[in-house]
């Protein structure tokens, strides 16, 4: 040991060395670190100490004065190493941000990874620290609209006031169709969930129809009021005014809550509502269907119902009876068998659909047409 250095090991220090010494599990490296220091404690010399470590006296050396200045947890962390590849300055830094900031060359639309650290001269590695550390995300963006309606602040009241504090005696009804809704059925069967294995689906698909899904959602209960047809103009709209005329009791002022499209303003459906005088329409703001509240409902429609969902028709019994067994939130079709077997040779002007909710019994369309 050098002349005129001491280490003194107290006990708490020397049973934790010694611990390290005993346990298998420890590191080499920690291993011998210890046993260097013991030694130096017991007295002995340095030459001693480097035949029964096996180390040089350099190293000795260095972990006898890491322990004196931070003892025991100093000999199990190594210092930091300076990179063998030295830093980028902080012009690099700048130049790639300014880049970043900027259009990229040719016709492409954003910058990718690539193509800034060709053109920076640096590793890809390289300019995605930069980016994450000025919290730069060339390929992300985010959509937004605003909406230009000049009366958006006093509809947003009205509408919103309707969803906290319905009228007495009347009902909140959040009104809207989903079109396109395609009745898709995949090409072969999938594998179900199992443990470390998720469920599997084809990505190709066969499609068997589509349909367009009204909705009339309660805003207060939760219930949803639905019919499918085949086309989505204002006779079709009409068409679901009557229904929900008919599942409405008589009494109650309907407020309904629709958008801005353009079936929904119709001289006809304007008429309709001169001939019932207990509707009240209040159309959202331009650019501002989010605040129908049954585009949520849609929404969970579609993630929960439609896109894992394989349809062999837009009218399936199997799968009715399926859902019945394990759901009663949707239904495929409400009218019977016999009734399908007796339309089946004329094209009917409403289709069933496997996503309408119970509903109950509506005209027909000659009695609709009529009114």
């Amino acid at each position: 040991m050098r002349e005129g250095i001491t280490v003194g090991v107290s006990a708490s220090d020397r049973a934790r060395l010694e611990a390290i010494l005993a346990n298998r599990n420890s590191r080499q490296k920690h291993v011998w670190r210890a046993r260097i220091v013991l030694l130096t404690a017991d007295g002995l010399g340095t030459n001693e100490i480097m035949r029964k470590a096996g180390t040089s006296k350099v190293t000795v050396w260095r972990w006898q004065e890491r322990f004196m200045q931070a003892g025991v947890e100093g000999l199990l962390h190594d210092k930091t190493r300076p990179s063998r590849i030295p830093p980028l300055p902080a012009s690099m830094h700048e130049r790639t941000v300014s880049l970043t900031l900027g259009d990229p060359p040719g016709e492409t639309t954003h910058w990718t990874a690539a193509m800034m650290a060709k053109a920076a001269g640096i590793s890809v590695s390289s300019v995605q620290r930069i980016w994450r550390a000025h919290g730069l995300q060339p390929h992300r963006v985010r959509q937004f609209k605003l909406s230009r309606d000049p009366d958006f602040v006093p509809k947003l009241r009205d509408i919103v006031g309707l969803y906290i504090d319905p009228p007495a005696h009347a009902i909140v009804l959040s009104v809207d169709e989903k079109s396109q809704i395609q009745a898709l059925d995949r090409t072969q069967p999938g594998l179900p969930l199992k443990p470390g294995r998720c469920g599997t689906m084809t990505h190709d698909y066969k499609r068997n129809g589509t349909t367009t899904l009204f909705a009339a959602l309660d805003v207060l209960e939760g219930k949803v009021i639905g019919r499918c047809m085949q086309r989505h103009r204002h006779q079709e709209f009409i068409r679901f005014l009557n229904t929900i005329e008919a599942a409405i009791p008589i009494g109650k002022i309907v407020h309904v809550i629709l958008d801005n499209y353009g079936s929904h303003k119709h001289p006809k459906v304007r008429a309709w509502l001169d001939r019932n005088p207990r509707f009240v329409f209040h159309y959202t703001p331009t650019s501002a269907s989010w605040l129908n509240a049954v585009e949520g409902f849609f929404a969970k429609l579609t993630r929960r119902r439609l896109t894992r969902g394989a349809f062999h028709s837009l009218v399936d019994q199997s799968l009715r009876r399926r859902d019945q067994r394990q759901s009663q939130a949707f239904h495929l079709d409400g009218r019977s068998r016999q009734h399908h077997r007796r339309r089946q040779t004329r094209v009917p002007n409403v289709r069933s659909d496997p996503l309408v909710r119970d509903r109950p019994a509506v005209s027909s369309p000659r009695s609709v047409a009529a009114s």
